[in-house]
């Protein structure tokens, strides 16, 4: 029994030897901008793909098309936003790097977790809504002012995470 609590020491030593505070904070800023990147990529490749579709019939219509494929893009950039403000904080932009708490690094964690999982998910469903409006706008292009306001309305949600995911990261090091 002694040789295994031997053998496990080196082992427990380098584990708290680990500053996870600063790994957490790295995570939560993957979070945010992987899952926020991914939400985006699936929503505009939703919209995309039905806007290529009226723009073979309506070639017209490109300007109002273009505008209505890149509404799910925001959350993506939401999500480097936090990526870059968890980067900074830690100072892992400017190489002189901040002591860390695991309580910070959770703090940056969720930060990070709560818009990437809802930029994500707004901007998958944002995809579908923008691709419903633009079958919408193939028939009947007046209704454009509409089918962005219906199209925006999801993205509401992801800007609420924003605004929570900026001041948690704001306070974690307070």
């Amino acid at each position: 029994m002694e040789e295994v609590a031997t053998t496990a020491m080196p082992v427990l030593e380098t584990a708290a030897s680990v500053n996870w505070g600063f790994i957490l904070s790295i995570v939560g800023a993957l979070f945010a901008v992987v899952l926020g990147g991914m939400g985006s990529s699936i929503g505009i490749k939703t919209a995309g793909q039905k806007a290529a579709g009226v723009l073979a019939e309506k070639p017209n219509m490109f300007g109002s098309l273009v505008t209505m494929v890149v509404l799910p893009g925001s959350q993506g950039i939401y999500g480097l936003l936090i990526a870059i403000m968890i980067l900074n904080k830690i100072g892992a932009m400017s190489g002189e790097l901040v002591e860390l708490t695991v309580g910070n690094g959770i703090a940056f964690l969720l930060a990070g977790l709560i818009i990437g999982i809802l930029g994500l998910v707004s901007a998958m469903f944002q995809g579908r809504v923008v691709a419903a409006a633009i079958g919408g706008l193939a028939r009947d292009e007046s209704i454009f002012g509409g089918a962005i306001t219906m199209s925006v309305l999801i993205e509401t949600y992801a800007i609420f995470g924003l605004l929570i995911s900026i001041f948690i990261t704001g306070a974690a090091l307070s």
